[in-house]
């Protein structure tokens, strides 16, 4: 196996106390911020000493590359965004920290999805839609390495989709603004320029999220081992383990137990890191 360790500076103590723990063929230099440590044996220490370090880490199967995968999915609201999209559309009504605490009850799996979102969405009726550009353009930014991290994929021929929980507001622009290949997500009831408090079809939850990554893997012919799938909630449980590889970032701890591995100091495009 490869250890694959990364998220900032790696000094040489820590780097010798990674060698020393798992004894690999070789250490390869990434980039200035991460390391893969090429045959590495897992003696159960690596995660004590990178925790310390303040790093993240990943055991990865020698030779697996980037263009082993056919598919790349990923969630929106605090994973490729650094925000959750309808607490800042909340805050238009001064309704923000209300609407923040369903969110995160939410996110961490206390609360259903689906009915916490329709009481969300309940408190932006009369909301003009000009607020969800004012969200956009204002309060709208891309986490770290999402951009680099797309790029990588598309130069791989990886199908990339994006599928949220959020609104497709959102998620069309930033299908346009990164090259997705397909985006979903639950679209916002508007009447004569304002936000009705309601949602137009069916909720895309976490089982919709996961249904939408296995028609598009059947649809291209891929098994699951070709998927990789990008979250950071209980929302998106279901679709981290229909992939192949699942990635939690900077995710709640519900996720991070049926994620396959996880990043909090890396940016998105550290997942391109994890692979020969």
């Amino acid at each position: 196996m490869n250890l694959v360790v990364q998220g900032g500076p790696i000094d040489d103590f820590v780097l010798k106390a990674l060698e020393q723990a798992c004894s690999p063929k070789r250490t390869d230099h990434i980039d200035a911020h991460a390391v893969r440590l090429v045959g590495a044996s897992d003696s159960g220490r690596a995660a004590s000493i990178c925790a310390e370090a303040g790093l993240d880490w990943a055991w990865v199967p020698e030779g697996r590359r980037l263009g082993d995968f056919g598919l790349f999915v990923t969630d929106m609201d605090s994973t490729l965004i650094d925000i959750e999209c309808i607490d800042e559309i909340a805050g238009m009504q001064g309704l923000k920290s209300e609407v923040a605490a369903i969110t995160e009850a939410a996110m961490r799996g206390d609360i259903d999805f689906g009915e916490s979102l329709m009481r969300r969405v309940s408190v932006l009726a009369g909301l003009p839609e000009a607020a969800l550009g004012q969200v956009y353009d204002q309060r709208m930014r891309l986490n770290p390495g999402a951009e680099r991290l797309i790029a990588g994929l598309k130069a791989a021929g990886v199908h990339t989709v994006l599928v949220s929980g959020g609104f497709t507001y959102f998620t069309e622009r930033l299908k346009a603004r990164l090259g997705f290949d397909d985006a979903y997500a639950n679209e916002l009831e508007i009447r004569e320029g304002l936000l009705t408090g309601k949602i137009i079809g069916p909720v895309v939850d976490g089982l919709a999220k996961a249904a939408h990554l296995r028609r598009i893997r059947d649809a291209l012919g891929l098994g699951p081992d070709k998927v990789i799938a990008v979250g950071d909630g209980a929302n998106d449980t279901p679709m981290l383990r229909a992939a192949g590889l699942g990635v939690a970032f900077r995710a709640k701890p519900v996720l991070r137990e049926v994620a396959d591995c996880t990043i909090d100091h890396a940016g998105l495009d550290g997942i391109l890191n994890l692979f020969d």
